[in-house]
This record gives structure tokens, C-alpha cells and sequence, in this order.
């Protein structure tokens, strides 16, 4: 992505999903300094409204050269710099599917307008000044967001909740930074260095950044969800809990054993996390192929999972092949289910092999158990501080190995001030704080990383 050239051109792209015979509506945004020029050249609207910013046109998409009519549409204008880039931005409101969008970006194209790359009308509201970092993220967290409380972090971001205490913290850093470096350049014009209030400013420097590091399992659980895999021996009834658990038939569920064949998966939200369960073929040893390819992919599904649901018969009890199976998935995060409550009485149930770990009692066919064993998830990645009041903050991957790196970077200068080293030593330190904090809002921030950030957005936005 050639940022130098980007806010030199004019862009376009259907910024609405488009599938066939789906959805009222496709827009085609185009942005830059020609915008206005494109859509005067292809857009004739009725009667005399005027071409005012921030003013909704009704009329007619023509091709410029035969004047034939591609589409009834709406067309608003937002002119800079009152727009999402700050810059003059159009959107043509045409009816949804496929053609009409596609024609219109076409002629635009045609009229001297460039394909937008992915992420570059977010990218130009970050070069323009009108939005940080933080909030061009929040965006695309936005977008993707698979759950309410995903949502909501994502629109924390968004409002500046992220950017407001880290640009708080990259100011305290740039006082410390000044004040220690004006004692090593006017050293005998100025009284000595208040050392106790600058270690004071670093503690609570540091406190403030590891908070706000605390959010970082919060949001890569909000963001990229939880897999979950049940998996236990064939016929224990693992198609029987996903069917209960997602509210609808995902799987065929038989008395023959063996009936699944391949892991079949069903997406859902439990206490506002995304969670992808996966239903895996029963395992054990099998001479047909095809069950032996499927009892493949549930082990690897199931060493891959973020937690797994090892699922026993309560009337069969605990079996030599329970056994096997959880010895070879005992070192990953682990809910025993005794499933088949219904068909034994509470005195015959299963001993476990290990009483420390959490257990679920259910009876998938009568749809009993599920919500127990959806708050012992909830418990088990310690996940029930994910309420809706606890959502003013939730960083990505990519902020929080900078805050570890600004936390890395702070911690060695309280080493340094400990060490009674000389202060041309703290201002090496300060500045990678400075640097860190600044890349996760912008201030500091390399080609590269941009591409790397914007890359990840859909081409519309």
C-alpha cells in the first residue's frame, strides 16, 4: 500500500456486502479530490435540488458517453472536511445484488477514480487526522464483531476510551522525558531533579499500563471467540449435546456408533463470547477408512481446541477407553460431561479420574444441563468479568505487545533510577516507552505497520 501516493487519488469501491438476489441497497463510496466531479459526470438528478454537502439526491446513474440509465439511485454528498476521510466523499445508494453496484464502480473507475485497497478510506481518516489509531481498530473490530459485547468493545474503542488513557500515559513520559533531560542540558540553571516525584509519575505509570494489559484476554476472547471441542467415545452422545447446546439438529444422531464421521461445527454465544463447537467423531479404533480419517480429525481438533468437553456415558460409566482418550487430552484445558443423567440414578455415577477438574451432569436428549455447563465455561476461562460494565477497554494483540514493551521499558528505568546511574541512562528508556505507547495510537508508526494494520480491513471501508 503506497500511503505517499494514496491521498493524492481519488477512490472507489462497493462499500455494502454483495450477494445475489440479497440485500435492498449496494453502496459505491468514492473519495478524494475528483469525488464530485465523477458523480456530476454520472449522476442526473431530477428536478433542481441542489448539490450541497451533507444533502441526499434523487435521480439517475447515466453512462457518461450514451446517456443510457444503469440505475434509479440516491446520492449523498459529504463534502470535506465534514466527511468519514475528511476529504470530499460521495456514495451512490443504488439498488442491491450484483450488476447495478458493479457498473457503477466500473464507470467511476472509467472517469479516472482508482480501486480503493483494503482498509484505505479507514487509512485516510488516519492520515487526516480524524481518527487515532485506536479508533481506525475499533472499526474493523466493529465490522467483525461476532457477539453484543463484542460489539460494544469494539464501539469503546471507537469513542476513544483505548486512546484516551494511552495518550495520557505517552504525555507523562514525554514530562519525565523533558524534565530529565532539561537537568542534563541546563544543569546549572535549574534546581536539582525532583527524583521522588518522577518515581512516583514512573509507579504510576506503570500501574495504569499493566490495567490496561489486564484487558488483553478479555478482548482476543471477544474478538477471535473460543473453540470448543467435545469429544469422548462413539455413542455418548456428543451429536446429542451440540443439537441441544446450538438449539437445532447440527448433527445426526443414531444408536449406532460411528455415526459421526467427520467434526461438524456449530457457532454460538455464551456469556457474550463467540464459541465455535466442534463435534468430533467418537474415537476408538475403527477398521473402516473413512471413520479412521474422521477419528483423525477429531484428535487434531481436539489438541487444537481452547478447551475441550470430554464426554462420558453415565450409565456406562468410566470406561478403559475414557481412560486412553483422556490421556491424551489431560494436558489441555478440560470440562468433564457425564452425559445420559436421565437413564441412571445419582448413587451409580461415574468416579473420575481427577476430582480437581470441573464436571457437568446433563442429559442432552431431554435438553437438561446446558445452561450448567455454559457458566462452567464461563468459569473455566475465568471469562465473568465479561459483563457489559467491564467493556470500557479491551485491547488487541498487537496494542498489548506494545504496552509490554512500554511496561518492559518503564520497569527497566525504576532498575536504572535503583541502580543511582547516571540520567543520560533514564532517557534511554523513556524514549522506547514513548515510542511503544505511540505506535498503539499512531504518533509513532512506520509504513509498514500500517500495512500491516489496514491490510486486515475489508476493501469498502
Amino acid at each position: 500500500m503506497a500511503h505517499s501516493i494514496t491521498q493524492g487519488e481519488t477512490i472507489v469501491a462497493i462499500a455494502t456486502a454483495i450477494v445475489p438476489q440479497q440485500g435492498s441497497v449496494g453502496i459505491v463510496r468514492l473519495s478524494g479530490a475528483t469525488a464530485v466531479a465523477i458523480a456530476k459526470a454520472l449522476f442526473r438528478a431530477l428536478g433542481q435540488q441542489p448539490w450541497e454537502s451533507h444533502r441526499i439526491l434523487y435521480g439517475h446513474i447515466c453512462h457518461p458517453q450514451t446517456q443510457q440509465v444503469i440505475d434509479e439511485a440516491l446520492l449523498l454528498l459529504m463534502l470535506t472536511p465534514r466527511s468519514y476521510t475528511r476529504e470530499d466523499v460521495v456514495e451512490f445508494h443504488c439498488h442491491g445484488g450484483i450488476m447495478a453496484v458493479q457498473q457503477v464502480q466500473q464507470l467511476c473507475i472509467a472517469q479516472g477514480a482508482r480501486l480503493a485497497q483494503p482498509g484505505e478510506f479507514t487509512l485516510r481518516a488516519f492520515l487526516n487526522g480524524r481518527l487515532d489509531l485506536t479508533q481506525a481498530e475499533g472499526i474493523a473490530d466493529l465490522v467483525g464483531a461476532q457477539s453484543p459485547q463484542a460489539a460494544q468493545a469494539a464501539l469503546a474503542g471507537l469513542q476513544g476510551r483505548l486512546m484516551q488513557p494511552i495518550q495520557t500515559l505517552r504525555s507523562a513520559c514525554l514530562d519525565m522525558l523533558a524534565e530529565v533531560e532539561a537537568r542534563i542540558d541546563f544543569e546549572e540553571d535549574l534546581p536539582p531533579l525532583d527524583e521522588p516525584a518522577i518515581c512516583q509519575q514512573l509507579t504510576d505509570a506503570l500501574a495504569e499500563v499493566r490495567r490496561i494489559l489486564d484487558t488483553a484476554h478479555q478482548g482476543e476472547l471477544l474478538r477471535s471467540g473460543l473453540k470448543v471441542a467435545i469429544v469422548g467415545r462413539p455413542n455418548v452422545g456428543k451429536s446429542s449435546l451440540l443439537n441441544a447446546w446450538s438449539r437445532c439438529d447440527r448433527a445426526i444422531v443414531t444408536d449406532l456408533p460411528g455415526t459421526t464421521r467427520d467434526v461438524v461445527e456449530s457457532q454460538l454465544v455464551v456469556g457474550g463470547i463467540p464459541v465455535q463447537v466442534l463435534d468430533t467423531a467418537g474415537i476408538r479404533d475403527a477398521a473402516d477408512q473413512v471413520e479412521r480419517m474422521g477419528i483423525e480429525r477429531s484428535r487434531q481438533a481436539a489438541q487444537s481446541a481452547d478447551l475441550v468437553l470430554l464426554t462420558l456415558d453415565a450409565a456406562a460409566g468410566w470406561t478403559a477407553e475414557d481412560q486412553r482418550l483422556y490421556d491424551t487430552v489431560k494436558h489441555r484445558p478440560l470440562i468433564f460431561v457425564v452425559n445420559k443423567l436421565d437413564l441412571v440414578d445419582s448413587s451409580s455415577l461415574p468416579t473420575l479420574p481427577d476430582s480437581a477438574l470441573p464436571v457437568v451432569y446433563t442429559a442432552a436428549a431431554q435438553n437438561q444441563g446446558i445452561e450448567a455447563l455454559e457458566q462452567t465455561i464461563l468459569k473455566t476461562v475465568q471469562a465473568d468479568n465479561l459483563s457489559a460494565a467491564n467493556l470500557d477497554l479491551a485491547i488487541n494483540q498487537r496494542q498489548a505487545a506494545a504496552l509490554a514493551r512500554a511496561q518492559a521499558a518503564l520497569e527497566q528505568v525504576q532498575e536504572t533510577i535503583n541502580n543511582q546511574l547516571p540520567l543520560d541512562f533514564w532517557t534511554i528508556d523513556l524514549r522506547i516507552a514513548i515510542q511503544a505507547l505511540g505506535e498503539i495510537t499512531g504518533n509513532e508508526i512506520t509504513e509498514s505497520m500500517l500495512d500491516e494494520i489496514f491490510s486486515r480491513f475489508c476493501i469498502g471501508k
